[in-house]
């Protein structure tokens, strides 16, 4: 569903920007509302969110799909935990639907999807665990890593049941808001992939904007 918000970026209280390849880890606290944006367009933003105060609390695909009974996300969307707490509600999107079964490129599904050679290409796992290598304070390890949400990123369902990587639905300055329903980790690997067309085989920045509460 597009819903566009009423928040200017002008009045953000922190506006970061994450080139592609790059990561961004830190703390949204409750009530805060923030904003991923999509600034060239068909770009993947993907990102695990954790309860910054018991980590071992974090997104799952699991439950937000079922309480929702959509595996798409968009406006309205309440993304939940392995306890099945409200972690988080998308509150304005202009794009439309946001990816929760395609999961995060790593060396060793670029081998099985795309070829040998290219194991040594940067993925998002390799992003996710120099993001806690280099940020221990947020006692995260590598064990924490688990399912995603891909924000912009187009996965559709077959007819069959399976899953499909096909062009981006998104497109310059498209973005997706959140208000956080408790104090949360945010953790986006802005994706280095140059083998799926879901980003245009282009990768790009995205901006992250914070307005506090």
């Amino acid at each position: 569903m597009i819903k566009e918000s009423l928040l200017k970026a002008e009045n953000a209280n922190a506006i970061y920007h994450v080139d592609a390849g790059d990561y961004f880890i830190g703390v949204v606290k409750a009530g805060s509302t923030f904003r991923i944006v999509d600034l060239e367009g068909n770009q993947a933003a993907d990102t695990l969110f954790y309860n910054a105060n018991d980590p071992a609390e974090r997104y799952s695909a699991t439950d937000t799909i079922r309480e929702q009974g959509n595996v798409y996300l968009t406006a309205g969307s309440e993304i939940r935990s392995n306890e099945n707490n409200v972690m988080l509600e998308i509150v304005a999107d202009t794009c439309g639907r946001h990816d929760t079964l395609g999961g995060a490129c790593a060396t060793e599904s670029n081998t099985v999807r795309y070829d040998l050679e290219k194991r040594c290409m940067h993925a998002c796992r390799d992003s996710w665990m120099l993001a806690i290598a280099e940020n221990p304070e947020f006692g995260l390890s590598k064990r924490d890593i688990s399912h995603n949400i891909n924000f912009f990123m187009n996965v559709p369902v077959t007819e069959a049941g399976g899953l499909t990587f096909e062009d981006g639905i998104s497109a310059p300055g498209k973005y997706v808001e959140m208000v956080a329903k408790m104090d949360i980790i945010v953790l986006i690997s802005n994706c280095p992939q140059l083998n799926n067309p879901c980003n245009g085989y282009n990768p790009t920045p995205v901006d992250m904007l914070v307005w506090d509460k």
